[in-house]
């Protein structure tokens, strides 16, 4: 078997879900899957092939649903399991696919395995997690290393009935499986996984992929970060010893039973190409492709905080998309093609402008870069109209989120009364917090923006009234139309746009953004792209100087030879 061909998985968008905040049918002011079908006529007409629904399982939601306490079930103000029955039916008769979210890096501190794990140190399941002793430091009872929790503060908690620690990479209420221990990873598989796959969904997107093995002597972490009593541990814990091995381990033992299953993993932290390549090879039998960090740590200084920020200049955009497109070059790889998700800002704010002068230029310029780039292309909810990050008058109390509540808290405590840390801490939250993925989806200029018909778990964005499906949805000029058209292009030419070789130009201008595509058939495409608020140039590489360049789309009336403020253009050569 071959996992390198299912044209599905790889010619198709995916458009991701995120059900809280997508579309609530019952008034209680949460998202939920009666809501979700509703509009699947919608992400049809729109041009959508996959859902990624996130999760959806029933959960204490300490982190939003990715503390999973029943894989085999749905969190009850979502819906039900024959909700999602019907939600898998009635996207199998669009001719869509569905995949969901794989969470088992961990599970809550609900989950049933958990409360008989921490019992004792002898049950049948004492050992399904990551237990050790506690540090005896001066007398006092210490975690068992330095290490940092991605979330902040420690990565280990105490339970006294086992006088012992346990392991969370993120919240304490996420407790890490030991996947050391084989009786676990058969259960992982038998309810995590196969339980879904026999329900007939399409595949997974894989949370976290490679964070299952870890360093077992569980080291001490090199302190980078003097004013904190934890560390950065990721070398102890990023694709550990044992990640490969169990990743065809699920292949062998689950998958391969169930055909073309579309299998995109999550994969932090990883910068090597050799290293993704393990992951991504055909050859490997691992996953069908994976989702590079680098376009979302634009700006990041590196540190165990991502909300630690400065502005990033576009030759760190072009590098970061060279080095995904790079990846399907002289390999039997795939890639894929992303800019925004649940847990990152919105694109136009991030990697643009929301402005409102240049909104809708910008958010078809990002279409047009989007579209055009090789690998599978994935579509967050919201970003086909052009949402945008909460506004920067909205204080602190309006967020959310875990991490960006804990990352103020810890800031606020570090460092007291010190407005100009705080106030650059803010920024960096209003930029790249989860929680501006997260404002409720903007169907049309009602109360709450037709997303809720009571009061909805999150604020809606101000800018609801003026940006909305149903304002853009017959719009001619709308991001939404655009977006439509852009898609439908992409499948036209998918040999070009999909399938093709990438090659970026003037790499180091730092206004515009320009890139041939160059298909199997010798066909090739010219994008030219201004990432400013300025009149720029037009660049023609001297290959495509004697060539004649038609105008195949653009996102401006502008047809002069330089392109106006945020305004991008794709010529076809003839």
């Amino acid at each position: 078997m071959t996992i390198s061909k299912p044209a599905w998985w790889k010619d198709g968008t995916c458009y991701q879900i995120w059900p809280a905040s997508y579309k609530d049918s019952n008034g209680d002011g949460l998202g939920d899957i009666p809501g979700i079908i509703s509009t699947l006529d919608y992400l049809k007409d729109l041009g959508i092939d996959t859902i990624w629904l996130s999760p959806m399982f029933d959960s204490p939601q300490a982190d939003m649903g990715y503390d999973i306490s029943n894989y085999e079930d749905v969190y009850p103000p979502y819906g039900t399991l024959a909700d999602m029955e019907i939600l898998i039916q009635e996207v199998h008769a669009r001719g869509m696919r569905l995949i969901l979210d794989l969470v088992v890096n961990h599970t809550s501190n609900e989950h049933a395995w958990f409360k008989e794990s921490k019992k004792s140190k002898d049950n049948d399941k004492a050992d399904w997690y990551i237990w050790r002793a506690p540090r005896i430091v001066d007398g006092k009872r210490q975690p068992p290393n330095n290490w940092c929790s991605i979330f902040g503060g420690s990565a280990w908690e105490y339970v006294p009935e086992r006088d012992e620690y346990y392991l969370h990479l993120f919240c304490v209420e996420q407790p890490d499986l030991n996947w050391e221990n084989q009786t676990t990873r058969m259960a992982i598989y038998d309810t995590a996984i196969e339980f879904w796959l026999k329900k007939g969904i399409d595949g997974f997107r894989v949370d976290t992929v490679n964070l299952y093995s870890k360093d077992t002597e569980y080291p001490d972490a090199e302190v980078v970060d003097a004013g904190s009593p934890y560390q950065s541990a990721t070398k102890y814990y990023v694709n550990g010893p044992r990640m490969h091995e169990w990743l065809k381990e699920i292949r062998r033992e689950v998958l391969q039973k169930y055909g073309d299953v579309m299998i995109v993993g999550e994969l932090p932290d990883t910068e090597s190409k050799d290293e993704i390549l393990r992951y991504v090879s055909a050859q490997e039998q691992e996953l069908g492709m994976v989702f590079d960090f680098d376009i979302f740590r634009l700006g990041c200084w590196g540190t165990a905080h991502k909300h630690e920020l400065y502005q990033h200049a576009l030759t760190d955009m072009k590098k970061a998309i060279m080095k995904t497109q790079g990846l399907v070059i002289g390999t039997d790889a795939w890639t894929t093609v992303v800019a925004e998700n649940h847990d990152q800002g919105r694109s136009i704010s991030r990697f643009a402008t929301d402005d409102p002068k240049y909104h809708d230029k910008a958010g078809k310029l990002l279409a047009i870069l989007l579209a055009t780039l090789t690998g599978t292309l994935f579509i967050y909810q919201g970003q086909e109209i052009g949402m945008v990050n909460v506004p920067t008058s909205w204080g602190v109390e309006e967020y959310q989120d875990v991490s960006s509540l804990n990352y103020w808290k810890e800031m606020n405590a570090r460092y007291p009364g010190n407005e100009k840390i705080l106030k650059k801490a803010l920024w960096a939250l209003q930029k790249i917090a989860r929680d501006n993925a997260r404002t409720p989806m903007q169907w049309d200029g009602s109360a709450n923006a037709g997303f809720t018909t009571g009061k909805p778990w999150m604020r809606v964005h101000d800018n609801y009234p003026e940006i909305n499906v149903e304002a853009q949805r017959h719009d001619h000029d709308s991001i939404f139309t655009f977006w439509k058209h852009m898609l439908e292009l992409r499948k036209t030419h998918s040999e070009l746009f999909i399938h093709g070789i990438f090659k970026v130009c003037e790499f180091e201008n730092l206004k515009t953004f320009t890139y041939i595509k160059e298909g199997p058939s010798g066909d090739r495409a010219l994008v030219v792209l201004n990432f400013s608020d300025e009149e720029q140039d037009i660049y023609i590489p001297a290959s495509l100087k004697d060539e004649n360049l038609e105008l195949l789309v653009g996102n401006s009336d502008n047809r002069g030879n330089t392109l106006s403020a945020w305004e991008g253009r794709v010529y076809i050569s003839k």
